[in-house]
Order: C-alpha cells, then sequence, then structure tokens
C-alpha cells in the first residue's frame, strides 16, 4: 500500500467475513465497549492511518487504537527495529519481581524494560522524577500511582479527583472515575475519594468560572475543602490529587490556565502530591511529550501507557515506598517485546521530530473543522493531535459516528456528544483532507448542513 495516494475504500461495512467474526466474538466474550462490527486484517495492507479490514475494506483510522497506537499502522522506522527482534520463548518473564530485562546487557540493540525506563527518565527529568515502576496497563499504572502516595504520606486517608474524570477500570483506579455512572454503579469503592469539579470552560478565570470551582466568592472549592473557616479536610490527610491534563472520557475537555495554576498552587502549597494521567494524553500526542508541559501542573507523579505498550508510573525515587514486596508485580516490565516497541517509538517521535508534526497538524486539523462551519457542532477543541468535536445532541454525534464509519473513517465517541479525533503523530496534510471529507459527508447525512 503507498501512503501517498491510498483513500479510504468501501464496498460494504461491515462486511460478511467480519459478521461472521463479529458473532464468534460476541458468543464467548464478556460485554464491553464495543463502537464498531470492526475486524481489522493484520495480515493484509496497512501503513500510517489507513489499514484493510477482513473484507478488502480499505479505512482510515482516526482512533490509532484510543492513542495506544500512536505512529500508526506499520510505521517502516518501527518494523526496522521490529526486523532485529528475533522471537523467542518466553516472551513474558518475571521482570519486575525477580529479573532485570535483558535489554542492552546482550550486546545488541534490543532496549528492554530498562532502556525503556531510562527513556521516560530522560522524558520526565523535567519534573524531577527519576525513577519508574512498569506495569500491564494504564489502570495499574494509576494503582501504582496512588499507593505510592498513599506510601509516602503516613496516615492519609483521601483523594482527590475531578467531574468527568476516567483513570481505569480496576477497582482502586474506578474509585476514581467520574465521567459515567455505568463504571462505578454497584461496585466496591477505595474510601475518602473527595469530587471536585473539572474546568467547562478553557478560557475562564477565578472571576468568570461557570464550573463552580472558582465559586465567585472566596478560594477555590479545591483551597476551601483544605484551609480556611471552611475547611473540613485536614490538608495532611490528602495523599494525592489525581488529575488528566486533557480529559478523554469526560468529553476532551481542556481545562484553563487558572484552573491549572490553582490545583498546582495547593498542591504545592500542602506538599500534597499531584499525579497527572497522561495514559491517553500522553508521549508526544499533544504536540509535547506530556500534555502537562502545557499548563502551569508540576506533577510529582505521571501515569503512562497506550502508546508504551505497558503501563508506567513516574515519580521521583523518595515516592516510591523503599520497603521490599510494597510494590510489585510478576509481569510488570518483564514483557520483553512490549518493552521494546515502546522505547523504539518513543525513540522513532524524537527522530522525526514527530512532536513537532502533531502541533503543526493539530492546528490545521482544528483549523479544518471550524471551517465546515456547521450548526449543529458546538465546539472544536484541542491540544496537539487530541482533538474533540462536540455535537448538540448526543444523538447526532453517534449518527455521524455511524455514517463517517460506513465511508471508512474511524472515530471514537467521548464524553456525552463528543466525537474524538486522534489521526498518527506523522499524519500528513492530504491525510487530514481525506478525513474531514468523509466527515462532512456524515454530518450531511445526519441531517446537517456541512458548508
Amino acid at each position: 500500500m503507498d501512503r501517498d495516494v491510498a483513500e479510504p475504500r468501501v464496498d460494504e461495512l461491515p462486511g460478511e467475513r467480519a459478521r461472521r467474526q463479529v458473532a464468534r466474538n460476541r458468543a464467548v466474550a464478556a460485554p464491553s465497549t464495543h463502537v464498531y462490527d470492526f475486524v481489522w486484517d493484520p495480515l493484509a495492507p496497512a501503513t500510517g492511518p489507513f489499514c484493510t479490514d477482513v473484507d478488502g475494506n480499505v479505512l482510515l483510522d482516526f482512533t490509532c487504537h484510543v492513542a495506544a497506537a500512536p505512529l500508526g499502522y506499520n510505521h517502516p522506522d518501527l518494523l526496522e527495529r521490529l526486523e532485529a527482534f528475533d522471537l523467542v520463548d518466553p516472551l513474558k518473564m518475571a521482570g519486575q519481581d525477580f529479573y532485570a530485562g535483558p535489554g542492552g546487557a546482550t550486546g545488541r540493540d534490543l532496549p528492554g524494560p530498562t532502556e525503556l525506563l531510562e527513556r521516560l527518565v530522560d522524558l520526565t527529568a523535567g519534573y524531577g522524577l527519576d525513577t519508574g515502576f512498569l506495569s500491564n496497563s494504564g489502570a495499574e499504572a494509576v494503582e501504582n500511582a496512588i499507593k505510592a502516595c498513599y506510601a509516602a504520606r503516613p496516615g492519609a486517608k483521601y483523594g482527590v479527583a475531578f467531574t468527568g474524570a476516567f483513570h481505569g477500570r480496576t477497582l482502586g483506579a474506578l474509585s476514581l472515575n467520574r465521567s459515567k455512572a455505568v463504571h462505578r454503579r454497584g461496585y466496591p469503592e477505595l474510601a475518602g475519594v473527595v469530587e471536585l469539579p473539572f474546568c467547562e470552560d478553557r478560557r475562564c478565570s477565578a472571576d468568570t468560572c461557570s464550573c463552580g470551582f472558582f465559586p465567585g466568592e472566596g478560594p477555590s472549592l479545591l483551597r476551601d475543602r483544605l484551609s480556611g473557616p471552611r475547611a473540613n479536610v485536614d490538608p495532611d490527610e490528602v495523599a494525592y490529587v489525581i488529575v488528566e491534563p486533557m480529559q478523554g472520557e469526560g468529553g476532551y475537555r481542556l481545562p484553563s490556565e487558572a484552573f491549572a495554576a490553582e490545583v498546582a498552587d495547593v498542591c504545592e502549597t500542602h506538599g500534597i502530591p499531584l499525579i497527572a494521567d497522561e495514559i491517553q494524553t500522553g508521549l508526544g500526542r499533544s504536540g509535547s511529550w506530556w500534555a502537562s508541559d502545557h499548563y502551569p501542573f508540576e506533577p510529582d507523579v505521571i501515569t503512562a501507557a497506550k502508546g508504551l505498550r505497558v503501563g508506567a508510573t513516574m515519580a521521583a525515587e523518595s515516592t516510591f515506598p523503599a520497603e521490599p514486596g510494597r510494590l510489585s508485580s510478576t509481569w510488570g516490565g518483564g514483557d520483553l517485546l512490549s518493552s521494546f516497541v515502546g522505547a523504539a517509538t518513543i525513540d522513532v517521535i524524537a527522530d522525526r521530530d514527530l512532536l513537532v508534526n502533531a502541533e503543526r497538524r493539530g492546528t490545521q486539523l482544528v483549523a479544518k473543522l471550524k471551517a465546515l462551519d456547521d450548526p449543529a457542532v458546538v465546539d472544536v477543541r484541542g491540544l496537539g493531535l487530541l482533538v474533540g468535536l462536540e455535537f448538540d445532541t448526543r444523538e447526532r454525534r453517534n449518527v455521524v459516528l455511524r455514517a463517517a464509519f460506513e465511508r471508512g473513517l474511524l472515530l471514537l465517541p467521548c464524553g456525552v456528544k463528543t466525537l474524538r479525533v486522534l489521526p498518527p503523530l506523522d499524519v500528513t496534510e492530504r491525510e487530514l483532507d481525506l478525513g474531514v471529507g468523509l466527515l462532512a459527508e456524515a454530518m450531511a447525512e445526519a441531517g446537517v448542513e456541512a458548508v
């Protein structure tokens, strides 16, 4: 497949083979999040944002597997590195629990868990984070972050999360979620989670705040809960504040500078660890290595995953418990191939200057979407190639999502009525034009006049 001339091509979606495979899967798989009856063919041609399904349809994937494939499909630089990796068994070893991954000690250019951690320490050094713990997933990265913060704050019994947050689906991480009731309903939760409003207006100041975080008189709700005449939480008993620099499941909401500065200042004033959940926003997606780089956040802990292919919890050495066994994971850091791909992905993003491309193309994408001038679009917002397109109703969003899929454009919903657009970090302007063109057609089919 020649990426320079490839275009989406759809005969029928889903096709016969895809329908059969989806039926087989549903017969044995527990119900989960299921957006499309789409079945990728990993043996068929695919490159950049273009992939082929099992029925031969060519699609334009602007989801990047929910940001977990930041380089899209079959990036040549990554494939070249993978050719040097002779597959062995076991590919998983007890790396975090008992062993150090072999990596560079083999004398070959095969970075493993240690080399991945070295790269992550370099990328978080600006925040003074010099130590990491690898795990299997983003949810585990969050679990380890909150455990480390509890251990670092003896006697602490509270954590602060924000309305609209999504931090994972294990029980501890789930307790922090405030995006959709279905995530937590009926499950036991961690005690002591304090919920505060997340910024609803990325342009607001303390005086113009509409979400209630700045109530209009006195300090912010966060500051008010911890100090002053109405304080009802002892700041010494707060283990952490956890925030997404840009909310994902919550609707691709960006906080204002005023909100970010206040959160940072309160955490610094009281010595409360600030956890930045960068699982979806990190690794260059925002145009910087971390979306926190765009704000006056000074995270004490960063959680990462998705494009890393493993979970990672990054903090200062003093934040992690020193006692052996307090944090542990048999497979954490022991997936040799995943650690290799994670390290190689960081290298490709750096070597190809993809942070610059993400910023430039993200600006172009927002401008192109705004140029559609669609009356049903409430807002277009973005940070690098984290772009949200919010509609007037959930129903219209869903119709557009389906109509775009039928034309060969893969997008993802989030929040109540928002579409998220996540092209690969090396997306070209031609590919953006293809995607926006298909989206305009889908919006027209949804009964919206697209100009």
